[in-house]
């Protein structure tokens, strides 16, 4: 938040989806209208399955008219396999064929300035560059998972030694810093990013069908183009959720009174706690923002920004655990959204 910092995306599965039908294809697959994102632009979307149940969210990169990449965190390629029957399309994972680290922070712009890209402070949020560094190929998108000013640097494998050392080597002077998952846990809370897994389950991993998600329930239904022409999987459930108002919770944010965070914590409409309302997922003390925070499933009815809830607390004290409640304030989840973010220039 008051410098750069450098966190390992490779692991990202990535999926290349390239054919006559590509895009057709992919307004098929996700929820977003494909026919807004231009080449060499990226997106975030959803994709779920016939219920409209969320099977996980990401990024789309566009690289061309008909040429795709899409980032997951779960393994779904006989998934795409199966749903681009009938389409005139090549799928393949590409994972291993480009090594990415996520350069963040308020002074990211300005290491890859140092480091020799041309027009990156032209680069617009959500766009995609290719450029040349010492002779080295090399993908720039203006993305993240942390909320913040910054980047997603892609190379080759054999490239990715000379990136790292030569970020640290012209990053100093900008405290550039390496961050673990537990930071980044952190900064995506503060943004409102949700995770799989830890805020939703994907539908195909759901256990019991109650613990599937839509996209209006996780909180994302923004990213629901219901008006597109295209169908696309789960649209028709999705337009009926919608127009019945049949949504069971919206994640929401909470500002949570004191410094204890409610991770997983019980929701109740009132501080008597006679009535069970939701539950907390993702829960922490933001040192930032200097309050508790957490997403909360709650019911629509709870959901206006400013509705006062309660969630209980337990902790330990002196070779014991007590119990107390707390007053919650719903709020965006967007509990951190600096201008720079988006800012050119």
């Amino acid at each position: 938040r008051t410098g750069a910092t450098v966190y390992d995306v490779s692991p990202l599965i990535k999926y290349s989806i390239r054919g006559k039908d590509a895009a057709r294809f992919m307004n098929f697959l996700v929820t977003r209208d494909i026919a807004k994102v231009k080449p060499m632009q990226a997106a975030y979307t959803a994709w779920c399955d016939d219920d409209g149940k969320m099977i996980e969210e990401g990024t789309i990169f566009r690289l061309g008219e008909n040429d795709f990449i899409l980032n997951a965190a779960l393994h779904q390629l006989h998934w795409l396999h199966e749903s681009a029957y009938g389409f005139d399309v090549v799928i393949e994972e590409v994972s291993e064929r480009f090594c990415g680290l996520a350069l963040q922070g308020p002074t990211s712009r300005e290491i890859l300035q140092a480091l020799g890209v041309g027009g990156i402070e032209k680069l617009p949020h959500f766009g995609i560059m290719e450029t040349t560094i010492e002779g080295r190929w090399m993908r720039i998108d203006r993305a993240g998972f942390t909320g913040d000013l910054g980047y997603e640097l892609w190379v080759k494998p054999e490239d990715a030694l000379w990136l790292w050392e030569r970020l640290f080597k012209l990053g100093d002077p900008y405290k550039i810093a390496p961050m673990g998952s537990q930071a980044l846990d952190m900064v995506r809370i503060e943004a409102g990013f949700i995770l799989v897994d830890a805020d939703y389950i994907g539908a195909m991993h759901a256990i019991r069908p109650t613990q599937r998600e839509s996209p209006f329930e996780a909180g994302i239904g923004w990213a629901v183009g219901l008006k597109k022409d295209a169908y696309f999987v789960g649209k028709r459930a999705l337009k009926e959720e919608k127009a019945r108002g049949s949504s069971r919770h919206i994640l929401m944010g909470i500002e949570v009174e004191g410094r204890k965070p409610a991770h997983g914590a019980f929701l109740y409409a009132d501080q008597a706690a006679k009535k069970e309302i939701g539950l907390t997922t993702s829960g922490m003390w933001s040192p930032i923002l200097k309050k508790s925070i957490a997403f909360a499933r709650v019911p629509p009815a709870y959901a206006k920004p400013g509705t006062e809830i309660w969630t209980e607390i337990w902790y330990p004290k002196e070779k014991k655990i007590e119990r107390f409640m707390a007053r919650c304030t719903v709020t965006n989840r967007m509990f951190f959204d600096p201008p720079r973010k988006k800012a050119v220039g």
